[in-house]
């Protein structure tokens, strides 16, 4: 059992399989012209399933693999078949974009809970956001994975002034489609250009949502980061992660590895551990491990707590998303 000094047990692992990714989000990675880790710099097939068994040993019941996009990585197809093994549930966050090409690996791995980030429903919006032009084709693989009956969730970044106009429409989608729209409060990292006043937080969103519809809350499970809702007499259900206004920290049971074996004990963590390194040098891992989580903060990585329009993000020491992995 892997447990922190405020009594919280962690047993969801995120694994980043890598930093690289076919779209360049903005609020992801700040550059077109990204200088992406080399391979020599990230974990291996067979060093990932390694620490995986090592986590799994401790107790942890779930992994879900991230990136940048995991997908892109010309190996995904034998580390998902390996995780895939491990009799933990195994879920993974992607952009949709290569949903059609490893469905079949991805079924066969029993992979059976998938995060789909769409920011938006109208094309030109997608590209302003993505700077690629493939939103048909991720329409196209939401559609793939549902025929497949994975449990889909599609995750929003809203943001003022560029998509909150179309949460309605997000939830319009929860009418006839057997998924979860998870709207994320826009948090901030490094080189994502983050202000308060782009925050769309859960109220407004709930606001929103009310001028049309009738919305009831649903139960709460255990380590939930979302608050979930629904429109009564809808096949789906929608969310609000509430990072910024309503912090969830309390029950927080995640713990990441980057891409580069690094290990963060919080999204917003100011230190890591440095997991492969030690593992190439031979060296025990757990105690690493043990030692990390101990240290987590209580709550946003010890970094800000309280009114989210008072940060000072010159302030904040953090990876940029795309290399922390989500």
């Amino acid at each position: 059992m892997i447990q922190d000094r405020f009594g919280r047990i962690h047993d969801y692992l995120r694994i980043s399989l890598t930093d690289h990714c076919n779209l360049r989000c903005f609020y992801c990675m700040p550059e077109e012209k990204y200088a992406f880790a080399p391979a020599s710099r990230l974990m291996q097939t067979e060093e990932i399933d390694i620490l995986a068994k090592v986590f799994v040993s401790q107790g942890v019941k779930k992994i879900r693999l991230t990136g940048g996009e995991p997908l892109v990585r010309k190996d995904a197809p034998e580390i998902i078949e390996s995780l895939g093994k491990l009799g933990i549930e195994l879920a993974i966050t992607t952009n949709g974009i290569r949903i059609d090409e490893m469905i079949d690996e991805l079924m066969r791995a029993n992979v059976r809970a998938m995060n789909i980030s769409l920011d938006t429903l109208e094309r030109q919006k997608f590209m302003k956001i993505t700077r690629r032009d493939l939103f048909d084709r991720v329409k196209r693989n939401i559609d793939l994975a549902l025929q497949h009956h994975v449990k889909l969730k599609i995750n929003v970044v809203v943001m003022k002034g560029l998509n909150d106009n179309e949460i309605l429409d997000f939830i319009e989608l929860t009418r006839d489609n057997r998924l979860e729209v998870r709207f994320i409060e826009f948090m901030p990292f490094s080189g994502n250009r983050w202000t308060s006043n782009q925050v769309v937080t859960l109220q407004e969103i709930l606001l929103k949502a009310a001028g049309r519809y009738e919305i009831i809350p649903l139960p709460q499970e255990p380590n939930d980061t979302s608050k979930k809702y629904k429109v009564p007499g809808y096949t789906g259900s929608f969310a609000v992660i509430s990072t910024m206004s309503e912090p969830f920290c309390g029950t927080c049971n995640r713990m990441r590895l980057t891409a580069d074996g690094k290990l963060k004990n919080c999204l917003f963590s100011k230190t890591e551990t440095d997991l492969l390194t030690a593992l190439r040098r031979g060296e025990e891992i757990l105690p690493l491990i043990r030692q990390n989580i101990n240290e987590k903060a209580k709550a946003l990585g010890g970094q800000f707590s309280g009114v989210f329009e008072n940060i000072d993000t010159s302030a904040l020491e953090n990876r940029s998303m795309i290399t922390i992995g989500g």
